[in-house]
């Protein structure tokens, strides 16, 4: 899946089929579900789940669990807006 056809599908009531964990997350984060965006997060222990997670908590203005959560990840704390911070990580994961 591409960028631009993951942005679009936003547009939906659901999130299109077959779907990482991840990618999920940051479907139901831009629809404003941030509860279930990271509770899919959660399940994920990876380095890119750890990324998402730290993405999630400063979202939510959480600057000391997010910095956690990006050191698990192997990343600094993001200084990209969040918008820019989710495009990132969207199309990191979908390579």
């Amino acid at each position: 899946m591409t960028f631009n056809i993951f942005r679009e599908s936003l547009t939906d009531s659901d999130p299109p089929k077959g779907l990482t964990l991840l990618i999920q997350a940051l479907w139901q984060d831009a629809k404003g579900n941030w509860e279930q965006a990271h509770n899919l997060a959660q399940q994920e222990s990876s380095r890119d789940g750890s990324w998402v997670h730290a993405y999630l908590h400063r979202k939510e203005e959480d600057i000391g669990n997010a910095s956690y959560w990006y050191s698990r990840a192997g990343k600094p704390v993001s200084k990209l807006s969040l918008d820019e911070e989710w495009e990132e990580i969207v199309k990191a994961l979908l390579e």
